[in-house]
């Protein structure tokens, strides 16, 4: 009897022990978040995703329990930064801002990447879609895409300049030269402001960029869009063509902008993050903001997003099957 009796006591003990142990942890995850949140942008300040990241951050105050702080981490064509978030702890302090991008819906299809787009990534809620728009400098011997496809044709080779490499612009850029005719060859760079600067400066005779990363630069005419990669014209753009209207049958999802967490993050964290982004997402000002710089406001929560993206990859392989096209 004795001896049962001290089996229980130590039982007790162990029990309300572990309780104790497990107390914090539990009164933690139900403060989330009581730390500021990362949005690692994997690409370089000033393109479409950091500029949206930044303003995310800016409204989200009115919405989160903490600081959402915009971190820079480009490279690898923005593989680097994602992998740095999937490989972080699941408690929804890093996020991936940018989820959707060219790395996660085309560069799969040429590569094996250091993590699964899908099985490392979860997804918490879809923030905008960027329409890829082809853009030429304003003093430039042509002024049109038919303009440019004409001159193309009369070169050995024209450049262009894209984001990344295997990235949604430089697919597009690729999908464009098998449907003109024209030999395009796509410079990468670390993000959308690279490849912009190379088109005002003269070194690429062509560019693909995000609406939001060129849209000063149009209203001030140093350059000038002339084709949208959608299916339909881009509201930001609506006297810009696409390119089916053109005569060239490349149509694109454009470049998603989502937020991701590293697979394993708690459940209640995720639905914590899409609810708070989804109130961001219906701020008017938030809105307004958005629409100012071409980024049009497009939430998706976690399982409409999940569907969404993997939708946009299988588009992205029938368009590289379509048009034969390979990465060198």
């Amino acid at each position: 009897m004795r001896k049962l009796t001290c089996r229980l006591t130590v039982l007790i003990l162990v029990a309300f022990l572990m309780g104790l142990a497990a107390g914090p942890a539990a009164i933690a995850a139900d403060k989330f978040p009581s730390k500021p949140i990362e949005l690692v942008v994997p690409f370089s300040a000033g393109g479409s995703t950091d500029v949206m990241a930044r303003l995310v951050a800016k409204f989200a105050p009115k919405y989160f329990d903490q600081p959402l702080v915009v971190v820079n981490k480009p490279g690898g064509g923005g593989i680097t930064g994602t992998e740095g978030v999937v490989r972080s702890a699941p408690d929804g302090y890093s996020l991936f801002v940018g989820y959707g991008s060219g790395h996660d819906l085309v560069t799969p299809h040429f590569q094996k990447l250091p993590y699964d787009t899908f099985g490392d990534l979860v997804p918490v809620s879809r923030i905008s879609v960027h329409s890829i728009v082809a853009v030429v400098r304003s003093d430039a011997p042509y002024k049109t895409l038919k303009e440019f496809v004409a001159w193309g044709k009369k070169k050995d080779q024209v450049t262009a300049a894209v984001s990344t490499k295997a990235g949604s612009v430089d697919i597009t850029f690729q999908a464009l030269a098998k449907a003109s005719g024209v030999k395009i060859v796509t410079i990468p760079f670390k993000g959308g402001a690279d490849a912009v600067r190379t088109i005002l400066g003269g070194q690429t005779d062509i560019g693909g960029n995000h609406p939001s990363e060129v849209m000063s630069h149009i209203k001030a005419k140093r350059l000038i869009p002339v084709g949208v990669a959608l299916e339909e014209r881009d509201p930001s753009f609506p006297n810009v063509p696409t390119f089916k209207e053109l005569g060239y049958d490349v149509v694109t999802v454009g470049s998603v902008k989502g937020v991701a967490a590293p697979k394993g993050t708690p459940p209640e964290v995720v639905k914590y993050l899409a609810e708070r982004f989804k109130k961001v997402c219906e701020d008017k000002e938030f809105i307004a903001a958005m629409t100012e710089i071409g980024q049009p406001v497009m939430y998706q929560g976690p399982q409409e997003f999940g569907k969404y993206l993997k939708d946009g990859f299988n588009t992205y392989g029938k368009l590289i099957k379509e048009f034969n096209i390979k990465m060198e």
